[in-house]
């Protein structure tokens, strides 16, 4: 099998790495290297903001009508190759093809929002504040921005970022995950052949010294990130004191509330796509169920069966519903959590551990395959109920009351997701006003916001005051001007020492 050299994508052309370092990438179904993907010097990230910022003055003059003409293209292109895209993500991440296809719709909604930029950059403007002044308030891009993107979302990750950015004026430069690049550089060809002039989106393929040299960048004006915590922590704090605006979203650790009078058929189809979904693999996956009053021991034999029953296979396979662990590493970490779980007392209903490769086809011996794993009567000051998994593990917390599930929610560090299943108007109502988490959902699983509202959490799942994509994008890719005006025959003789009041 033939190794693809995966490279840098620098005003409008491939460019070959010079830094000596790269990276395998694996398909995770069969454990087998696909290509090599190199990882960026500092200098090499210094180009890439180079030709950036040369190509920003024309970009940010071009109207906005005119970037919004060569989104529409980008738009016509990407629907096109959606399923091409699909198979990217499908062939170094692992998730199912339907999965991938779900995750390129969502990002091409963020695009379709974006081709909107000439609504949404509108200003206000007031007459006549003062005898003879008018004053009024524009929006200008920032210059160089940059987007630090996770493996689990190649495409609709990046896309909640460069399309708004890139639609506001600004040039972009996009530093994705190793584990799965081919992505970026397929969308960077499609923007080139939709008409974006070279240098306004650039990929950089790397690792921390790419990040590192991206924070400490005088040019790079703002730094959009998706990953964990700690990482979104350290992204914040240093492009914060490098002056940069930092939008960084960080982990999460996801409950599902069943009230006693849910639909439970409902709540376990809700619980087993949002758990297994993408194998876990998502910052809005369900980890936890809260299972309020007797809904346990009604919910729980359901679970188990629904759990050992996962069709988990190569991800190409359309019928199946969880594909392989991302990477060895991602694996050896989650069936430490697996084994601490069950140290620390928690019961284990279905351990994922027992699944082999070759039951999920041909050629799957040697990928990282780990089956639904359910654990139940877990505890808060268990570490599989506090720390983020992040793969195919669902815990099970019992409580006697609604209040004391609101109370084990808001008293998490992360606050990104949750949702509550209930029939209970009242219920949902308070449940919506109560919880302290950015995005709720009632009888909806994962509530991931359209494309022009915004995604983000509270607590320790975001850092920084801007949620990802809708109008909270278009606020953090420009900066607000003010204008007061006023003309010669309008002011009066002498000067003013006292503050200008209107008058």
């Amino acid at each position: 099998m033939s190794i693809t050299n995966i490279d840098h994508h620098i005003g409008g052309k491939v460019v070959a790495s010079t830094s000596g370092r790269a990276q395998d990438v694996y398909n995770p179904a069969t454990g087998a290297v696909s290509g090599r993907t190199a990882l960026a010097s500092a200098a090499e990230v210094d180009k890439a903001v180079a030709v950036a910022q040369a190509a920003f003055p024309a970009w940010a003059e071009t109207s906005p009508l005119r970037r919004a003409r060569i989104l529409f293209k980008f738009l016509e292109l990407m629907n096109q190759h959606r399923d091409d895209l699909a198979r990217l993500i499908t062939a170094e991440h692992g998730k199912v093809f339907t999965d991938a296809q779900g995750e390129v719709t969502r990002g091409i909604e963020i695009l379709e929002f974006a081709t909107g930029i000439p609504q949404l950059l509108k200003g206000d403007f007031t007459e006549q504040v003062s005898t003879g002044m008018d004053n009024w308030t524009m929006r200008q891009p920032l210059g160089v921005v940059a987007g630090i993107t996770p493996f689990n979302f190649p495409v609709m990750v990046p896309m909640w970022m460069f399309p708004v950015a890139i639609a506001a004026g600004n040039t972009f430069i996009l530093k994705p995950s190793p584990i799965d690049p081919s992505p970026s550089l397929f969308m960077a060809d499609l923007l080139k052949k939709a008409g974006l002039p070279d240098g306004v989106f650039n990929v950089v393929q790397g690792d921390k010294e790419a990040v590192d040299a991206l924070l400490a960048h005088h040019d790079v004006k703002a730094i959009s990130f998706v990953g964990s915590t700690p990482i979104a922590n350290y992204i914040y704090e240093t492009g914060a004191r490098n002056g940069k605006r930092v939008q960084a979203l960080g982990g999460a650790k996801n409950h599902m509330v069943v009230m006693p009078d849910a639909d439970l058929d409902q709540a376990v189809d809700g619980l087993i796509g949002a758990a297994y979904g993408s194998a876990g693999e998502r910052c809005m996956a369900i980890s936890v169920a809260v299972l309020v009053g007797d809904v346990a021991d009604k919910i729980m034999p359901k679970l188990i069966e629904r759990t050992k029953a996962l069709k988990i296979k190569n991800g190409m396979e359309l019928d199946a519903e969880m594909g392989p662990i991302v990477t060895d590493i991602a694996h050896s970490r989650i069936t430490g959590y697996i084994e601490h779980g069950a140290r620390e007392g928690a019961k284990l209903l279905v351990d994922g551990r027992g699944f082999k490769g070759k039951a999920a086809g041909a050629g799957c011996d040697n990928g990282f395959w780990l089956g639904g794993t359910l654990f139940d009567h877990v505890t808060p000051e268990m570490k599989i109920y506090k720390e983020e998994i992040f793969g195919p593990v669902l815990s099970c917390v019992r409580v006697p009351d609604f209040a004391t599930a609101v109370k084990l929610i808001n008293d998490h560090e992360f606050g990104n997701g949750v949702s509550c299943y209930t029939r209970d108007g009242h219920v949902a109502r308070e449940f919506s006003h109560r919880i302290q988490v950015g995005m709720v959902g009632i009888n909806v699983p994962i509530p991931v916001p359209m494309a022009w509202h915004g995604f983000g959490g509270w607590k320790r799942s975001l850092f920084g005051d801007m949620h990802a994509y809708g109008e909270e994008g278009v606020r953090f890719y420009t900066k607000q001007k003010s204008v007061m005006q006023r003309w010669p025959e309008s002011i009066g003789k002498g000067a003013e020492f006292a503050m200008p009041t209107s008058k």
